[in-house]
């Protein structure tokens, strides 16, 4: 039986991108200096919130959209040697489309 994670309400399911492993010049950046990451995969999405009267109010991001998220935003998660973030729809401040 598979298991998965389904978010609640307007929590979204990130999975971070790697950051850079070298800069522009080349320099290779060691583990202890990389940043965090602020750019993911949504992996799921919660059905959305209610609003003051009891209608759901959609989700902005869908399952495969890249996002940009807040630097310190949302609750490290590790699941079957994976590592998500679970972010309330509000750590999400773009959609990047390419």
């Amino acid at each position: 039986m598979a298991t998965t994670i389904k978010p609640l309400e307007d929590r979204v399911l990130v999975q971070p991108l790697e950051a850079e492993q070298t800069t522009a010049s080349g320099l290779v950046i060691p583990d202890t200096a990389k940043e965090k990451p602020q750019e993911g995969k949504v992996v799921a999405t919660g059905p959305g919130r209610f609003d003051e009267q009891g209608k759901r109010v959609p989700m902005d991001v869908a399952e495969g959209d890249v996002v940009v998220f807040s630097k310190y935003g949302g609750t490290e998660v590790k699941y079957d040697g994976q590592e998500y973030l679970l972010l309330n729809a509000r750590d999400i401040l773009a959609i990047v489309t390419k």
